[in-house]
């Protein structure tokens, strides 16, 4: 979906003054002291294959009036994508895929992406993945080959949430200009979006341990001298 109608809706909202910021940063500390409890023992491990997996319709700030759907799979898959500085891969390896569907209201239009997904992690009933752009509508089609970031939150049909990178992710060029940012693998922010219809699922498993480094293949035995009919 076009960047210039994420940008066009944050124009609209008033930017924090850095007297503000520096006001919400360095506000006083209590004077009493805080006490924190002790950090919890992690007991189990979450079995299986960690995995992401949902259909919605997601409510946006900028475009209220929208429709905007995502429909994903990101399934887990540890050390499957060896690349030049890693030969084994990493962890957070995944396979998948996710499209994505933009009509946008006041033209009628819809914009639509597809992705292979590369990177999955999971934290209990969060996940963020990250997806490499495959397909898109013409009026996306500069998308194609790069990275964008989704996030979710299950916490069940009436309070599930999404997030998605190309909303937040913007640095400065050398003019000083505001551009779209590089998206690292697994990267996207919090899932600020809440989800208005269908719904997702997280299962959550824990980062494998590294496979065992690989062997050399053993050394063949040089053949043995073969006699001759004289027995030398």
């Amino acid at each position: 979906m076009p960047v210039t109608a994420v940008r066009a809706g944050l124009r609209r909202v008033p930017a924090l003054t850095a007297t503000a910021v520096l006001a919400t940063l360095y506000c006083p500390a209590p004077a009493s002291p805080v006490s924190y409890a002790a950090p919890r023992t992690h007991q189990t491990s979450a079995a299986g294959t960690a995995r992401a997996k949902g259909a919605v319709r997601i409510f946006y700030t900028y475009a209220p009036d929208d429709e905007i759907r995502f429909t994903f799979d990101a399934r887990a898959a540890p050390y499957s994508r060896p690349q030049p500085g890693l030969p084994r891969g990493m962890p957070t390896d995944a396979r998948g895929s996710i499209d994505i569907t933009h009509r946008m209201t006041h033209t009628g239009r819809t914009s639509r992406i597809k992705g292979d997904v590369d990177c999955l992690i999971t934290g209990g009933r969060t996940a963020t993945f990250t997806a490499v752009v495959t397909e898109a509508t013409p009026d996306a089609a500069d998308w194609i080959g790069k990275r964008s970031g989704i996030s979710v939150l299950d916490s069940g049909r009436r309070g599930d949430r999404l997030g998605f990178s190309w909303a937040v992710d913007f640095e400065t060029d050398a003019q000083g200009q505001a551009v779209q940012a590089n998206v690292g693998t697994c990267m996207a922010p919090a899932p600020f979006a809440p989800v208005t219809d269908g719904g997702l699922a997280v299962h959550h498993a824990e980062l494998p341990p590294p496979p065992p480094p690989r062997q050399a293949p053993a050394p063949r035995l040089a053949d043995s001298p073969r006699r001759t009919a004289g027995g030398t």
